[in-house]
């Protein structure tokens, strides 16, 4: 799978509409045949900050979402609302989901 994971800094008066501003970037990745999960979080530190954790099943489905519409018009909408570049991590991990944390198993 690609795991991906950016880090936004948007400017403060985006802060309270941003996912607002996001959702249908959000809804259409989501719905896209490759894509395994894409999920937005808020920094606890910084509230201008969100992190975007997403995955897509392999490196064409990758290639697939960045040829969509919703894609596209991300790049032209979003970059207006940002204090900085965004930051990312792009890997390529082998499996399709999440692995458990066994160090903290839930007992029985």
């Amino acid at each position: 799978m690609i795991f991906i994971v950016v880090k936004f800094t948007v400017r403060p008066e985006y802060s309270d509409t941003w996912l607002d501003r996001v959702s249908e970037f959000t809804e259409g990745t989501r719905a896209e045949p490759g894509n395994l999960w894409f999920d937005w979080s808020r920094s606890v530190d910084n509230p201008d900050e969100f992190v975007l954790v997403e995955a897509f099943r392999n490196s064409e489905a990758g290639a697939e979402h960045v040829k969509t519409e919703h894609f596209k018009a991300a790049l032209k909408q979003l970059p207006a609302t940002l204090a900085k570049t965004p930051e990312i991590v792009n890997v390529e991990v082998p499996g399709t989901e999440w692995s458990k944390l066994a160090e903290m198993s839930v007992p029985g």
